[in-house]
């Protein structure tokens, strides 16, 4: 498995563990016996907690489509030196 595929597989879990968190959470929320003012809080720091989480996610995401990239760069760059140098 390439490095990529094991950032990706990676990455995929994470998610599946952070959305199974907040389904978790919220089934939560609805059957505690609570107030409906200590619910309605709860309600709103998870969702903050998502958004977090969910940013997170986004800044991670953008580091491995950057790596990504930069390797693509490389890997093109080096093609085209060892062109260049067939060429000579």
């Amino acid at each position: 498995m390439s490095n990529n595929e094991e950032k990706g597989v990676a990455l995929n879990f994470l998610a599946g563990v952070g959305i199974g968190a907040i389904i978790g959470a919220g089934i939560a929320l609805l059957f505690a016996p609570k107030s409906g003012t200590e619910t309605r809080d709860d309600i709103k720091n998870a969702m903050h907690e998502l958004s977090k989480s969910t940013e997170d996610l986004r800044n991670k995401s953008a580091e491995i489509v950057e790596s990504a990239k930069a390797r693509v760069q490389e890997t093109i760059n080096r093609r085209r030196i060892g062109e260049e140098s067939e060429e000579a």
